[in-house]
């Protein structure tokens, strides 16, 4: 660990003097490379150099403490030195948390896909409030929400809602998202007062950026121009502003009605359309790897129910990790950091344990 330590320090300094060149800002790609590679390793390398401040001053303490003989002061140094060695410690979990391979798409913006499940009109309904509930989260980050498409029911539901958002390592806390989630409720129009149980799933894809290679090509694609349906403007429903994509190789339909001009739905759908097929190609990649996909909460299986919304119970279990928060009311305004960070820590530890074990 140490000798990757150093060399880590040693490219970071590389970085820094390339950095200083009065040139740099010529390539522009170059720069914006330097730049990220620099903030992925200042964390690390300031933590090391905290660790080894640390071990500099336990050496200190214990050479002083030979030498000391007032009281007094001995105290102040064993003191001195259960801290920093308490210290050294955290900071050898931290350092090698840190050192933990990064998911390359952890910075990145992502698409979300909300879909009712089981459920009928309750389901919809559910799917609306999750989609609320992710806004609201986003909005906690000052992350920007952007709808890409809505299948609405005239209750105030959801059939399914895809949307963007954008913000600095949105990717790397909401892929713990993915999977079905339960809701268990009275549903209003239900007389008896009986708990009905219903799901939704929920995908969540990073944007695809135009340097990754995913080629779609013109023959393979039909472009459908209509009308937008649903709940809109009187721009939007009166031109035939709404975009269909469909992939013939893999079946994926894509559909995107919210903006009112053409063209910002066709760029719009076809975002949704590359995100998919990396999406695709992540999933065969985790498939080809089936103990890694195993190992790891955030990348699981779609089909996997993740999340129960007790709402007589004011409860919410996170089914992965054994959580259970009395919260809902909390949690349903967008309140899921303390879940996040859990589901953090579990894929953290995950990942720790197989490498000690490879070790």
């Amino acid at each position: 660990m140490f000798d990757k330590l150093e060399a880590l320090i040693a490219r970071f300094e590389e970085i820094m003097n390339e950095l200083n060149e009065p040139t740099v800002t010529e390539n522009q790609k170059r720069f914006r490379a330097l730049m990220k590679e620099q903030s992925d390793l200042t964390p690390i390398v300031e933590a090391y150099k905290e660790y080894k401040k640390c071990n500099e001053t336990v050496e200190d303490s214990l050479a002083m403490l030979e030498s000391e003989s007032d009281e007094e002061m001995r105290e102040m140094l064993k003191e001195e030195l259960n801290d920093s060695r308490k210290r050294i410690e955290e900071l050898e979990k931290e350092l090698k948390i840190l050192l933990l391979p990064k998911d390359p798409n952890d910075d990145k913006n992502v698409i979300v896909e909300i879909r009712a499940g089981a459920g009928g009109d309750e389901a919809a309904l559910f799917a609306a409030e999750i989609y609320r509930m992710y806004v609201h989260y986003a909005e906690s980050h000052r992350w920007k929400v952007e709808l890409l498409n809505v299948d609405e029911i005239g209750i105030g539901g959801m059939k399914e809602v895809s949307f963007m958002i954008n913000g600095q390592g949105a990717y790397s806390y909401m892929k713990y998202e993915s999977g079905v989630h339960r809701v268990q409720r009275v549903p209003e129009t239900e007389s008896g007062g009986r708990i009905h149980t219903s799901t939704i799933s929920v995908a969540v894809m990073p944007e695809v950026e135009d340097d990754v290679d995913i080629v779609i090509d013109e023959k393979d694609i039909r472009i459908d121009v209509m009308r937008a349906s649903g709940n809109g403007g009187q721009c939007v429903n009166t031109t035939d502003s709404a975009v269909r994509l469909t992939h013939y190789p893999t079946g994926i339909v894509v559909y995107s009605q919210t903006e009112k001009s053409q063209l910002q739905n066709k760029t719009k759908a076809f975002a949704l359309l590359r995100a998919k097929l990396y999406d695709i190609k992540m999933q065969e990649q985790h498939d080809a790897e089936a103990q890694l996909r195993r190992s790891q909460i955030g990348t699981g299986d779609r089909s996997e129910k993740i999340r129960t919304y007790n709402f007589p119970q004011g409860r919410v279990t996170d089914h992965r990790i054994n959580l259970t928060l009395y919260k809902l009311d909390k949690v349903m305004n967008g309140d899921i950091q303390e879940i996040i960070e859990a589901c953090v820590a579990a894929d953290q530890a995950i990942r720790l344990s197989r490498l000690n074990q490879e070790g």
